[in-house]
Order: C-alpha cells, then sequence, then structure tokens
C-alpha cells in the first residue's frame, strides 16, 4: 500500500486558479466566507491575521484592504508569487507578509507567533492526516482568537454521488485506484471533526454550509440565474438540514470557555 503524503498545488497554479475561483462555484464560496467574516473584516480594530494555504490570496485582500495586517503562507512557491503580484498590483503589499512552506514547519518558523483570526480554508482535505493540523491551528490562535476553518465534507459527497448516480463509488467507500490530482484525498465527515475539536478544547460558534444547493443541481445553473442562487443558498446555508449537505463546510471557531 502506499503511504498517504501530503498534496500541493505546485505547478497547478493557472489550473487552480482556473477551476477554483473563475468559475461560479468559486465565486459562491468567496460569497459566503465574505458574509460569515464580515464582522472580523470590518471591525475598526487593526487585526493580525495568517492564512494557511493561503494559495492566491483572494479572500486574505478582504482583511488588507480594511487595513489589517495578514501572513500569508502556502505551500506552493508559485502560489505564494501569483498572491504577491496580485497584492502589489491591487496596492495592499504593505499590509502583507509572506512565507512558502507547508503548515507542519509553521510553529518551528513562527516561533510563538500568535493571531487574532487564522484562515485555513480548503487546506485539510489535502493533508495525509488533517486530524493533526488542528492543534498545530490551534496553537497559532491568541486568548480571544478566532479560527475560520474550511473542510470537505464528506458525507455531502456521498450525498451528491448518490444523486449522480455513482453507486459503485460509494460502495466502495469513495476510494478509486487512480487518485485525482485536483480532487481532495481526504474528504472529513462533520463527526470527526466535531470530535477532533473537542479533544483540541476547541468551541464551534457557527456551521455554514458551502454549496449546499449548488452541487445538487440536475442542470448547470445558468450565469443570468447565478445571483438567484447566491442569495437562496445565502439564505438556507446556516439552516438544517440544509447546512450539512454543502460541499463543503466553513465553521467559525473560538477556544473553549
Amino acid at each position: 500500500m502506499n503511504k498517504k503524503t501530503d498534496q500541493s498545488f505546485d505547478g497547478l497554479t493557472t489550473k487552480f486558479a482556473k477551476n477554483i475561483y473563475a468559475t461560479g462555484k468559486g465565486k459562491l464560496r468567496l460569497a459566503v466566507l465574505e458574509r460569515d467574516l464580515a464582522a472580523l473584516i470590518h471591525t475598526e480594530k487593526p487585526l493580525r491575521i495568517l492564512d494557511v494555504g493561503g494559495g492566491t490570496g483572494q479572500l486574505s485582500q478582504k482583511f488588507a484592504a480594511q487595513g489589517h495586517q495578514v501572513l500569508h503562507t502556502d505551500i506552493a512557491a508559485p502560489m505564494v508569487a501569483d498572491a504577491r503580484q496580485q497584492h502589489q498590483a491591487l496596492g495592499l503589499a504593505e499590509h502583507y507578509r509572506y512565507l512558502c512552506a507547508p503548515l507542519q514547519e509553521l510553529p518551528h518558523l513562527l516561533a510563538e507567533e500568535t493571531f487574532d483570526v487564522v484562515l485555513c480554508h480548503a487546506v485539510l482535505e489535502w493533508l495525509a492526516e488533517p486530524q493533526q493540523a488542528l492543534p498545530i491551528l490551534k496553537q497559532f490562535m491568541a486568548a480571544q482568537g478566532h479560527l475560520s476553518l474550511m473542510f470537505y465534507n464528506r458525507d455531502a459527497k456521498i450525498m451528491a454521488n448518490m444523486v449522480y448516480g455513482n453507486f459503485d463509488y460509494v460502495e466502495a467507500d469513495l476510494k478509486v485506484k487512480k487518485r485525482v490530482r485536483m480532487s481532495p484525498q481526504q474528504p472529513i465527515s462533520l463527526a470527526d471533526m466535531s470530535l477532533w475539536l473537542s479533544q483540541c478544547d476547541l468551541q464551534v460558534m457557527q456551521k455554514t454550509g458551502v454549496r449546499c444547493f449548488h452541487d445538487y443541481l440536475r442542470e448547470p445553473c445558468e450565469e443570468q440565474r447565478f445571483e438567484q442562487l447566491l442569495q437562496l443558498e445565502l439564505r438556507y446555508n446556516q439552516t438544517e438540514p440544509f447546512a450539512s449537505l454543502g460541499r463543503y463546510q466553513h465553521w467559525q471557531i473560538r477556544h473553549a470557555k
């Protein structure tokens, strides 16, 4: 059996940007995160932000534009370079530091530095051992710090594949012989994530589903109807049972009291 390894997007920067950010699903994702984090983005107090696996830095730009200081990290050097270029073009470079390193090396590189907000979006599902990332993220949270965690929902992946009629794939426990490089290797169930956070003495303050409806549509949403779909997603994605059906989960987390 091949040993599981973490996956990065080194060499896939252009493809990643096209497949994620330049699509309806990417626009939905960004809109949901912006809505959820609006109170932090627009707070008058200057915040220290750590963006783990920040990719090309679209979301952290919202914080930087409000004057917050961001440490942008990613395992892939091309991602960091592209993010730096975009931030310079937007006149936001003064609000950024950059670090090219995997999550596991951050404790050594950042010593005892802590942050008001830790962003970790669509990272854990690419790790061989996602559970081990949570204590690392926790150590970067200031005493009143906030963790914004988005992860790929295993339960929603099962549901979607049943809707698509991929019964054999579900029966095989979502395992394939050949790994697709742009497909997350470790989707995480809601029960597992809840248990892991509890074991780390972390408390979930708010749960949001990301793409609760989008991924179950029989036909792709037409461009002229996208805004209507977005508004319906935003209306229902913090309400059960819809929230738990989101292909991704965005959980806002604090230290347990």
